[in-house]
């Protein structure tokens, strides 16, 4: 499992998480999702309680990633496959970004992910 914090405008808005079985997971944290000053981080992920799921990496996190020439090097540069694009955004976009979301790596030794219902619960071991 892997996850990172997805921040909006340097405020915690969610988490976005890599399951063991390759289903990627965001999910809107609850002091972000019930003030309503705070903006979606993306149309296509509007503010909602319940958490997204994908078993294709979500358009809008792919998208803030390099292409071409840029990718070839942060994947050398990072010893990340080009096709980890989890692996990439964690590396890559907690700085120098274009727009206001950033990514911030989560150290996941020590926490396991359980399942309640729909939801997608981490828990310190």
């Amino acid at each position: 499992m892997r996850a990172a914090n997805v921040f909006m405008n340097k405020i915690l808005a969610g988490t976005l998480t890599e399951d063991d079985g390759g289903v990627y997971i965001f999910r809107y944290k609850d002091d972000y999702f019930v003030n309503p000053a705070y903006s979606s981080i993306s149309l296509t992920m509007p503010k909602n309680r319940r958490e997204y799921r994908s078993e294709t990496f979500f358009s809008f996190f792919f998208n803030m990633l390099s292409e071409g020439v840029n990718k070839q090097v942060q994947s050398r540069k990072f010893k990340i496959d080009e096709d980890d694009s989890f692996g990439l955004l964690m590396a890559t976009a907690h700085s120098d970004v274009i727009g206001a979301v950033t990514i911030e790596k989560i150290d996941v030794s020590g926490v396991q992910a359980t399942r309640l219902g729909s939801e997608t619960i981490l828990k310190t071991k």
